[in-house]
């Protein structure tokens, strides 16, 4: 009598069990823990990056396209600007301009109170001539590796790939927040209240809906302006029907229960039975849509950029650094295109497993056994 018995489940809410399921499921929590170390180096941004510079902007023409594990001498020599300071967030938030310009040497000599150098040039080419300038304005050479190679542009390509992480998961967060807020809004009202008020959204969202999502997003782009924040907008503007129609499905099944017919009875204003009262049980259907927004917000803002419309330089932007090297595929720095599409592809990977894991893990019809 004692085969079909379930295992003993420890006490505790149903979020504590949801979250128990969610972490059986390997593929949701790796990716869980995934986006966790992504948005570590999105949030201390360039206190980690080896271009510490703003937008990793940092260019060295002389040493563009050069492949991963390239190491160079760099000459640090004072700028004739003032002395630049920068505090701790204003340098983890929009990066720092160094007082010392690095310069690419080949060779560097010190004789008493000059310093002789040449700069950087491949060994082919002719030797370039000697410079000199004076041993106060100077610090001893450093060597700096490039991880993964530069560009064309000599930046160093490992900071870009970092900053621009920064920008696919800033525009997936509000993005996907704005669309929440107008999601929820208008789906509640409309599942609610149902009627001519229903019908009215119904019409405007079949409407929104009937418009293809990219070409939607262009106009907006179009209508705001290029640039960093219209993106958010014009993004967030587009995902809401999703969230609204799922909203208000939801609703409209709730709204009879008799925990409903028992806030009206008692006399509570509309707000508070849908706020209090009906979204907290629509949240699950509500956290799993927007795991799924926030990777085709991604994919959209790469898409944008890409196009030339999103994001616009010197911002890097995963989209643009596709669209600056995607001609060296056939060369041999097809890594320039492909590290951006494969990092474009896990992000959007990993927000897809977790939808999944929390789908499963917030579905009341299951059991464990």
């Amino acid at each position: 009598m004692f085969l079909n018995k379930p295992k003993h489940i420890p006490s505790g809410s149903l979020t504590a069990l949801a979250w128990r399921r969610f972490q059986k499921n390997k593929l949701g929590f790796g990716s869980l823990l995934f986006l966790c170390a992504v948005s570590m180096v999105a949030l201390l941004g360039y206190l980690i990056t080896p271009d510490s510079s703003p937008y990793a902007n940092d260019q060295h023409l002389e040493l563009g396209l050069k492949k991963p594990g390239f190491s160079a001498n760099f000459l640090p020599v004072k700028r004739e600007s003032a002395e630049i300071h920068s505090g701790f967030f204003s340098t983890m938030i929009s990066g720092t301009r160094s007082e010392y310009q690095l310069i690419p040497v080949s060779t560097y000599a010190v004789r008493g109170d000059s310093v002789f150098f040449t700069t950087y040039t491949e060994p082919a080419t002719q030797a370039m001539p000697m410079q000199v300038l004076p041993k106060s304005k100077c610090l001893n050479p450093v060597k700096k590796t490039f991880w993964l190679g530069t560009d064309r542009f000599g930046r160093d390509y490992l900071s870009q790939l970092m900053i621009g992480t920064r920008v696919s998961l800033s525009v997936g967060f509000i993005s996907v927040f704005i669309s929440l807020v107008v999601g929820i809004f208008i789906g509640a009202v409309g599942g609610y209240f149902r009627g001519r008020i229903d019908a009215l959204i119904m019409w405007f969202i079949n409407v929104v809906w009937s418009i293809p999502t990219l070409l939607m997003v262009i106009a907006i782009t179009f209508a705001l302006g290029k640039g960093f924040w219209q993106v958010f907008v014009a993004v967030g503007l587009t995902m809401w029907v999703e969230v609204a129609r799922v909203v208000r499905g939801q609703i409209l099944g709730i709204r009879e229960k008799e925990y409903v017919e028992a806030g009206r009875a008692l006399g509570y204003s509309n707000f508070r039975i849908i706020f209090r009262h009906i979204l907290p049980n629509v949240m699950a259907a509500v956290i799993v849509i927007s795991a799924a927004n926030f990777a085709s917000a991604i994919l959209m803002e790469a898409g944008l950029s890409f196009l030339g419309i999103g994001v616009q330089p010197p911002v890097p932007s995963w989209g643009s650094m596709i669209k600056e090297n995607y001609g060296y595929i056939v060369l041999d720095y097809a890594f320039l295109a492909i590290l951006p599409g494969v990092a474009i592809m896990l992000m959007v990977l990993a927000f897809m497993f977790i939808g999944n894991a929390f789908r499963d893990a917030l579905d009341v019809k299951m059991s464990e056994f």
